[in-house]
């Protein structure tokens, strides 16, 4: 199975093979704990839920601590599901680290974006504003959103102010620079979503090999 949860670390650069400077992104990655196997015949789909990160017992509600130990594993933080095929080899109680992608090339990585607040159009969706000068006086303003006769109405979806971030992104076929598995890293070029910090789970890319 290609695919694992961590956190991102920070930001880098390295020199590759031609000795130019590329920027990454240092993710630490696994190792991570099977605490449940899912089967076609009992669940309809086949996959493999992942727990990351220790977790203190008394943090945890009494579902979620009766499901640790049913698998007879450590208390998690993060749980994540991935998608494997009926035939994978990996049984509950195993471990796996980031050494499953020193043969993959590139990954999808998902994230929860940074969090901006309250925000109007120009910051959101970069709106080019109103005029500055000659009876302007709506710089930074959205504009005219609807119309008064037909359908007189504000279309769904339109583009206003509002809170902007903490979504969860996704960014794909990232190239997989280096994979340091003696450390848990793997440096992945370019940027991701999120803080420092914040939890990431990796995955094989899905359209490019």
């Amino acid at each position: 199975m290609k695919g694992l949860i961590g956190k991102k670390l920070g930001m880098t650069s390295i020199y590759d093979d031609n000795g130019a400077a590329v920027p990454v992104t240092v993710l630490e990655v696994g190792p991570c704990v099977v605490v449940q196997r899912k089967d076609q015949a009992r669940d309809g789909y086949s996959a493999v839920q992942l727990g990351y990160a220790e977790q203190k017992e008394q943090r945890l509600n009494k579902p979620k601590l009766g499901h640790y130990k049913k698998a007879g594993v450590e208390a998690k933080r993060v749980l994540r599901e991935f998608r494997v095929t009926a035939d994978t080899d990996v049984a509950i109680g195993d471990v796996v680290d980031v050494s499953a992608f020193e043969e993959v090339n590139f990954v999808d990585v998902v994230a929860t974006g940074k969090g901006r607040g309250f925000q109007g159009v120009v910051k959101r969706y970069d709106f080019g504003g109103g005029r500055a000068s000659h009876g302007g006086g709506w710089l930074r303003r959205t504009g005219s959103i609807g119309m008064c006769e037909f359908p007189g109405r504000v279309f769904k979806g339109k583009k206003m102010p509002g809170h902007m971030g903490s979504k969860r992104v996704t960014t794909q076929n990232l190239k997989v620079m280096q994979v340091r598995a003696e450390e848990n890293l793997i440096l992945i070029k370019g940027s991701i979503p999120g803080a420092n910090g914040g939890i990431v789970t990796v995955k094989e890319a899905l359209k490019k090999k």
